[in-house]
Order: structure tokens, then sequence, then C-alpha cells
């Protein structure tokens, strides 16, 4: 089974415009709830679903102190290697179904990318990029 515990990044579009958001879920055993971050004035959500096999579904509800909102219906599918989602959303069929996508976030891009620069670095290099002399 697909487990997709983490922080995800992702896009949603809206009548043609893209909404970045970042997304934090966790996942036991089929059950999936979490929060979004949206990147825009919408703001912040809970969420609540399921994932069966590689299908995902969940509602997500913005929390808002000053207006009552609605939720928003997301369907999708995993990809294989489960590090990559996309589907369709819906808010009470206003705008149609419209796309998402998103996948895993590096969790530590510091750390990845120093792996990178050593493993770059040329034989005899010292960790300041000179050559050593002996």
């Amino acid at each position: 089974m697909t487990n997709i515990t983490g922080t995800w990044i992702g896009t949603y579009w809206q009548q043609g415009n893209p909404t970045r958001f970042e997304a934090t879920f966790i996942q036991s055993g089929n059950a999936l709830c979490g929060n979004i971050l949206d990147d825009s004035y919408l703001g912040e959500a809970t969420l609540q679903g399921e994932v069966i096999g590689r299908s995902i579904r969940f509602v997500k509800k913005y929390i808002s102190t000053s207006k009552n909102r609605g939720s928003v219906n997301y369907n999708g599918t995993i990809s294989e290697d489960g590090n990559y989602m996309q589907g369709k959303w819906d808010f009470f069929g206003i705008f149609g179904f419209q796309s998402w996508e998103a996948h895993r976030k590096e969790e530590n891009l510091e750390t990845e990318f120093k792996r990178y620069i050593v493993e770059a670095l040329p034989v005899g290099a010292n960790k300041f990029g000179k050559l050593s002399t002996n």
C-alpha cells in the first residue's frame, strides 16, 4: 500500500490560473488527514480523506475566522513510486472539474546539495575549492 505521509508541494488550476500549495499529509492505514497552505488569499485549510491502493480522495476545508467557507473535493491517482499525484478537484460543481498535481517535497534540500557538492569536487581539491599541493 502506498503511504503518502509527509510534505508535498503542488499546484491546482482554477479557470486556467495556477495556485501553488504546500500540503502535509498524515496517513494511518487508509485514513488521511492533514493541512494545506495555499499561496493565495484563501490561506490555510484542513483535510480529511482516504487512500485506497493508488487512489486518493480528500475534502479540503478552509480555516477562516471571518467567513464560513465551503469544502473542496479532491480526487486523484498516486504514481507507482509514490512521489507524485494528480487528479481533479471541484467546488460544488461551480467551476466544473479542475486539475491539480503534487510531488513530495525534499525533506532536507541543504543536505542533498552538500552531498552533491562533495561528490562533484575534483580529486585533490579541498573544501575551499583549491587544489592541494602535497
